[in-house]
Order: structure tokens, then C-alpha cells, then sequence
């Protein structure tokens, strides 16, 4: 089996970069071989794309996964429906295909998160779709210095009601069908809830710009403007505003004092993010890797089938952290 291996497309070049893998039939084995490798482009670049390994199916994205983290971990507060292939090992988030996905990063609200995102294309779709990536680094450095300075004072303030018909059932988003459970949880990892005719609604007040652990650079680390609702397709919000109310949304999100975020807020972090991505078409049997502190993904439109695996590993508890607040 070779371990050649062939580094190009640096990630401000709009691309992430990718290494050619020749693993002779053999993933497992290559990536034994390269995990040096591998964790070293990842350091580098914030993530990278790996193509060769011909990754075949769901059960061997998940032992790929488990040889590259030293943990899995299993998804709680989930935004959008997925389907677990096996324990740890998910579907990409259910998301309309003619919509995109913005930037954000895996569960920046939860109080355990994943370092690092393993994802697999299983069917790479006719056009579009592509796990694009932006820096968080240069995101932060290239946002107006008022906004940075607002939610580094007051933090950012995740809204949300999981409901049967719309968004994620709490049962789904939780794990369990025991209410109980749900409050003990919320309670441990300072979510506040109540429980309405619809389902459940939870408030969450979170710190937006993070220390990254290894390289200490100053992160712009949040959901903000991806579950904010003006996000949303106008069409999409006014009817779920008409049928649900406006504190019925399935998500929102506000200053951590409670203002609500306006519009050219919203409008200019996205457009930052814009400025900074990256991307590549998938292939079938691609392989990414994505450090989620460094790094934010999101999903472009696309036609045809697409089926991505996604494992979270790597765990970190936001009270390991260092976060930056003015």
C-alpha cells in the first residue's frame, strides 16, 4: 500500500486543500498509516479533503471516523432531523435541497461540542452541494469592529421550540421520550425550558468569539446569523410566522440581552462569510475533515441525490474553552 501522498489548493485559494490518497483498496489501512498526516494538514489548514480512499458505505465512514478521533460522540440538540446509520454515525442535517445551508459550526451552543467533523460522500449529487468551509480566524478579522465588540459584551441568545410538525421533535433532539430527562439535561447544561401545547421551547445564552485550544487564535465561533430567522427564505419564514406566530419559530436568535439582531447585522456577518469560503465539489468516496472551532461549514444547493455521512468526535466541554469577552 503507498502512502504518497499529494498536498495542493491551499484554503485561501478558495479551496480547501485536499490530499490524494493511494490506499490500494485499503482506507483503513492507509489512514492508520497517514494519521500524522492527516492531523497535521488539519492543523494547518482547518480542514481538509481527502480523495482516494473510495470510502464505500456508512459502516466504514464510521471506522474511519473512530480511527482518526479519539472519541465519537452522540448528537443532542440536533437543528435538524438526521437518520443514525449506526451509534455516532449520522446523515447529513434534513435541509431543503434548493436552499442553503449557511456557514455555522456543530453545536456551538451546546455545552459539549465536537473539535473535529469526519464527513463522507457516499453519492455526490449532479450539481452543487458542497460542503463549502470559511476560516473563523479571518472571519472575526473581517468583521466590523462594532458588531465583534457587541456580541463579545453581551453574548448571543439561541431561541428555540421543537415541535412535532416543524423543526425537530424534542424526543428526537433529546434522545428520549422522559420529559424528565429533557429537564434534567437542560438544567446540567444551562438551558432554560419550558414546555408549551406545541412541545418544548428553550432559551440558551452563549459566548461568541473563543480562544481556539491548541493554536490560541481568537475565533469567530457561534450560530448567530445561521439560526437567526431572517436567515431563512422570506417565503418560507412569513408562512411559518402566519401558522406558528412569531415566537413559534422553530429558531431564532437575538443579543444576549434579548435585543433583537436587525437585519444588516445578519446581513453582513453572512456576507463575511461569503468573502471567505472555500470549496470543492464532492466525489463519490471523498473523505473531509474539519476542525468545527477553526473552521465553519455549510451546504450549497444542489440537484440530483447527495448522501453524506457525518461523524462528530473529538469532544470539548465549553468550560475548557478560554472565551473572549469585553
Amino acid at each position: 500500500m503507498s502512502s504518497l501522498v499529494e498536498a495542493y489548493a491551499p484554503l485561501l485559494e478558495g479551496r480547501p486543500p485536499v490530499l490524494r490518497a493511494y490506499a490500494d483498496s485499503d482506507a483503513e489501512g492507509w489512514v492508520a498509516d497517514n494519521l500524522d498526516v492527516l492531523r497535521a494538514a488539519l492543523n494547518g489548514h482547518g480542514t481538509v479533503l481527502v480523495r482516494g480512499l473510495d470510502v464505500a458505505d456508512a459502516a466504514q465512514a464510521g471506522r474511519l471516523a473512530r480511527l482518526i478521533t479519539t472519541e465519537l460522540i452522540t448528537e443532542r440538540e440536533s437543528f435538524a432531523p438526521r437518520t443514525a446509520y449506526a451509534p455516532q454515525v449520522y446523515s447529513s442535517s434534513a435541509w431543503p435541497a434548493n436552499q442553503p445551508m449557511c456557514m455555522h459550526h456543530e453545536l456551538s451552543y451546546a455545552q459539549e461540542l465536537p473539535h473535529t467533523m469526519v464527513f463522507a460522500c457516499l453519492q455526490a449529487p449532479t450539481s452543487g452541494g458542497e460542503t463549502a468551509v470559511a476560516d473563523a480566524a479571518a472571519v472575526l478579522a473581517d468583521l466590523p469592529p462594532d458588531i465583534v465588540h457587541r456580541f463579545e459584551q453581551d453574548g448571543w441568545q439561541l431561541i428555540r421550540n421543537y415541535g412535532e410538525t416543524i423543526g425537530v421533535p424534542w424526543q428526537q433532539a433529546f434522545g428520549t421520550d422522559d420529559r424528565s430527562e429533557v429537564e434534567t439535561y437542560c438544567r446540567a447544561n444551562d438551558t432554560e425550558f419550558e414546555w408549551t401545547e406545541a412541545g418544548l421551547r428553550t432559551k440558551q445564552v452563549r459566548t461568541a468569539v473563543a480562544h481556539h485550544p491548541v493554536t490560541g487564535q481568537r475565533l469567530w465561533f457561534n450560530q448567530i446569523a445561521f439560526l437567526n430567522e431572517l436567515t431563512m427564505d422570506p417565503d418560507v419564514r412569513e408562512y411559518l410566522t402566519m401558522v406558528l406566530g412569531p415566537d413559534g419559530l422553530p429558531f431564532t436568535t437575538r443579543f444576549g440581552d434579548g435585543e433583537p439582531i436587525p437585519a444588516d447585522v445578519v446581513d453582513v456577518i453572512n456576507e463575511v462569510y461569503q468573502r471567505h469560503t472555500a470549496s470543492i465539489p464532492w466525489q463519490r468516496g471523498d473523505l473531509m475533515l474539519v476542525d468545527n472551532l477553526r473552521t465553519a461549514h455549510s451546504r450549497q444547493p444542489y440537484e440530483g441525490d447527495r448522501e453524506i455521512v457525518v461523524a462528530m468526535g473529538d469532544p470539548v466541554r465549553r468550560t475548557d474553552i478560554r472565551w473572549s469577552r469585553s
